[in-house]
């Protein structure tokens, strides 16, 4: 789900998968957006989308925020790396415990249920394109301005997984579950939208 705020800051929602990893209680990794393809939204992000922006960030000494469902009011940690490499926008980080909500994000992450992410950002390059697996009207986001990274409960886009060194079964069907969360937003979705 894409929504878009004041200011014209824009959420985009992606999934961190089942295999949700915390090392040493506060560590997780995963990818915040995936290159090439299409979210719920109808939206596709284009390789490069974030250079400009996290080069930006840099050259100024700042960096992008870790949020609580993306309250400005509630950050719960640091993203010690955010980058864009082939697959999408890597981010790992470290959930801060001494903060409450930060306590509480570990504890849903490792019960199973928060597994989401979702970024924070106002688009700055945008055109209008189609699907290339089934030609569907798209809009191509080549360039986005990247404010924050947050955990969340709803993803966007179900195919973005955090990064394990574990591959494990699936033994409650959370793959599943957010395959037909996945497939019931897009039937919602086309049914407002007339298709």
């Amino acid at each position: 789900m894409r929504k878009e705020f004041q200011g014209g800051l824009e959420h985009k929602f992606m999934r961190l998968g089942e295999d949700i990893k915390v090392t040493d209680g506060v560590e997780i990794e995963g990818y915040a957006s995936l290159f090439g393809h299409v979210d719920q939204g109808g939206d596709i992000v284009q390789a490069g989308a974030y250079k400009k922006s996290l080069a930006d960030l840099k050259a100024k000494g700042r960096s992008v925020k870790m949020l609580w469902q993306h309250d400005p009011a509630q950050p719960i940690g640091i993203w010690d790396e955010v980058r864009e490499d082939a697959r999408g926008l890597y981010v790992k980080g470290r959930l801060l415990t001494d903060v409450e909500k930060g306590r509480e994000a570990v504890a849903l992450i490792g019960a199973g249920a928060i597994d989401g992410l979702s970024i924070g950002y106002r688009t700055v390059r945008a055109q209008k394109g189609h699907d290339q697996k089934d030609g569907k009207a798209a809009r191509i986001l080549s360039e986005l301005e990247l404010w924050e990274v947050s955990l969340v409960t709803f993803p966007m886009l179900p195919e973005a997984r955090l990064v394990t060194e574990e591959k494990g079964d699936d033994p409650f069907g959370t793959e599943t579950l957010m395959r037909d969360l996945a497939d019931a937003f897009t039937s919602a979705r086309k049914l407002l939208a007339g298709d």
